[in-house]
């Protein structure tokens, strides 16, 4: 994710903090300094958001330690103002599967609330009220904390835990594009009930709360036209949505070959070979425009393309190669013969969406006729 850096990795899963997050503590320390209680309890204050996300990351652990155990790897987490982001390669298909997944992270906040409870003997009154920037009582906010975490994840709005728990439950009944679709649906409408709860003064207004609920309704289409999309490309093979009538420029290329391809078709992005004729780079035509005006015409592709590590094959689900192609930094994935090690085709997001509407209309074809 843009703007955010690395602050650890631990079990190959890098753990991110987006520069945003810095602002929610300034924002804190000035509360607290503007209530004249001086910068004690401002100190305390940020303190306690640390804490609060360190448990967030502990809550995104139990996500990432549960998919690791299907073979699903997590690249990073990344904390925003608003919580935790895993970016798990995939979510799991089998609704059993999805359900540990998405239930592991809430149960680690019942976990750490369970042993401040039980180890220190603390109790508290839980009310939505609650003010967990109040000075003092520092494990009994923590504990009053984690509960809150485990009650507001499980709210079924999709993409959250608990619309998550609730598309595997749905995806037992039903077609798994059917459930992503129907708690996309339950999702979207619990964010507007609530955003427009707050802007009609029915509930009381948190800013951050209607932020959550925009996240929670964009989020939610996206995933739905995600997995409707692989719906769409489950039967379909690399070969059949790879673009194989392409230009290539050698590794001794320079930004005005580059432009020669550029503005003699409608290829936008050119493979950089080696002699033997294997996958160096991308050249990209943003790159391209980019270099272009910093460097000059004659300077180097080599020193301009983007490194591609993913490539895939012909006989690869296409399903599977979309994804791939989606966490790529590349806007066309190689595709390279297992046999040769040549490069026969690029994967773009362009003709992965012409080969579908073509299929499409042949269906529809079929159907009326």
């Amino acid at each position: 994710m843009k703007w955010s850096f690395r602050i650890f990795t631990f079990a190959g899963t890098e753990v991110r903090i987006h520069v945003t997050f810095f602002l929610l503590l300034l924002f804190v320390a000035s509360q607290g300094l503007m209530s004249g209680q001086g910068m004690a309890v401002a100190l305390e204050s940020m303190l306690f958001i640390v804490t609060m996300f360190a448990c967030v990351v502990l809550h995104e652990f139990g996500h990432v330690l549960a998919a690791r155990g299907y073979g699903i790897r997590t690249p990073d987490i990344t904390l925003l103002p608003i919580g935790g982001v895993a970016r798990l390669e995939r979510m799991p298909r089998k609704p059993s599967q999805e359900f540990v997944v998405a239930i592991c992270g809430p149960l680690v906040n019942v976990i750490i609330a369970a042993a401040i409870f039980l180890g220190l003997g603390i109790n508290a009154e839980f009310n939505p009220g609650y003010d967990f920037l109040k000075t003092g009582h520092f494990f009994q906010k923590l504990m009053v904390w984690n509960v809150f975490m485990v009650v507001f994840n499980l709210i079924p709005a999709f993409p959250m835990d608990g619309g998550r728990v609730l598309r595997a439950l749905l995806a037992w009944f039903l077609d798994y594009g059917k459930a992503t679709r129907l708690a996309a649906s339950i999702g979207q409408g619990i964010a507007m009930l609530v955003g427009i709860a707050m802007l009609l003064n029915k509930v009381e207004f948190h800013p951050m709360l209607l932020l959550i609920c925009f996240f929670i309704f964009m989020a939610a289409g996206q995933e739905a036209a995600s997995v409707t999309q692989q719906e769409a490309t489950r039967d379909l093979r690399v070969k059949d949505a790879m673009l194989t009538d392409f230009r290539t420029l050698p590794p001794h290329a320079t930004l005005r070959d580059g432009v020669t391809l550029l503005l003699a078709g409608t290829q936008q992005d050119f493979p950089v070979l080696n002699l033997q004729g294997g996958m160096q780079g991308m050249l990209t035509r943003h790159d391209l425009i980019s270099a272009l005006a910093e460097n000059g015409p004659a300077h180097p592709v080599i020193d301009v393309m983007r490194r591609c590590p993913d490539a895939t094959e012909p006989a690869i689900d296409l399903t599977q190669a979309l994804d791939a192609l989606g966490a790529s930094d590349c806007p066309a994935l190689p595709v390279i013969d297992p046999l040769s090690g040549e490069l026969v085709g690029l994967l773009t997001a362009e003709n992965i969406g012409e080969t579908l509407m073509v299929r499409a209309a042949l269906m529809k074809m079929r159907t009326t006729s």
